[in-house]
């Protein structure tokens, strides 16, 4: 199995090449619609150019932002997939110097600022989780729940009280899914389920 990382929190860097400066800016990303807010709120528009690229599992994509055409979008995906980064979108953005780069040179500039900025960032082991639902009686309830809080990457999300009990919404690593429910399970003697959902 291939070990997938994704970023802990937004990361910069910058670096000055032949007079134009450019500014990386990394991110974790949930979503296709988080990667477009990402890039959004990065870009800067009084830059010459914010070119871009992010990567969801097997979406991807990337921008070269008026730059001659896979001298920049490319090379940051380049760096994003070179160091196996998943949900991660960066933003790289730069100001004109006055001198060309050309094409080769280009590459390296976007592409090596970007791979800089990720190096830097802190990064996390990416967990697939399901999330369920699970009901319980009071008399289960804080057994429940402290048997719940024990598990490491179990979480509980929303707790709502009825009149017999409660309703909790719990998510957990994927690989550990069977376990939770048995134990669930377990704890109510059978009288309560775990339904997962994708």
């Amino acid at each position: 199995m291939v070990l997938r990382l994704t970023l802990v929190a937004r990361a910069t860097c910058q670096q000055e090449i032949k007079k134009s400066r450019f500014i990386a800016v990394a991110g974790p990303v949930a979503d296709e619609a988080a990667a477009k807010d990402f890039i959004a709120a990065q870009s800067d528009p009084s830059a010459n150019h914010n070119c871009w690229a992010w990567r969801l599992g097997q979406n991807y994509r990337f921008n070269d932002d008026g730059e001659p055409g896979g001298t920049a979008g490319k090379p940051i995906l380049a760096a994003i997939d070179g160091q196996s980064l998943d949900h991660v979108a960066v933003v790289v953005t730069r100001w004109f110097g006055g001198i060309l780069l050309g094409s080769g040179g280009l590459i390296r500039a976007y592409g090596g600022t970007a791979a800089l900025c990720l190096r830097k960032a802190a990064k996390v082991e990416l967990i697939d989780t399901v999330s369920g639902t699970f009901a319980c009686a009071f008399s289960d309830l804080a057994l429940v729940q402290s048997r719940l809080a024990a598990l490491s990457g179990v979480q509980v999300a929303v707790q709502t009280f009825m009149d017999d009990g409660a309703a909790l919404s719990v998510s957990a690593p994927k690989s550990e899914a069977p376990d939770v429910e048995r134990m669930l399970t377990d704890l109510t003697r059978g009288r309560s389920m775990i339904r997962w959902t994708e």
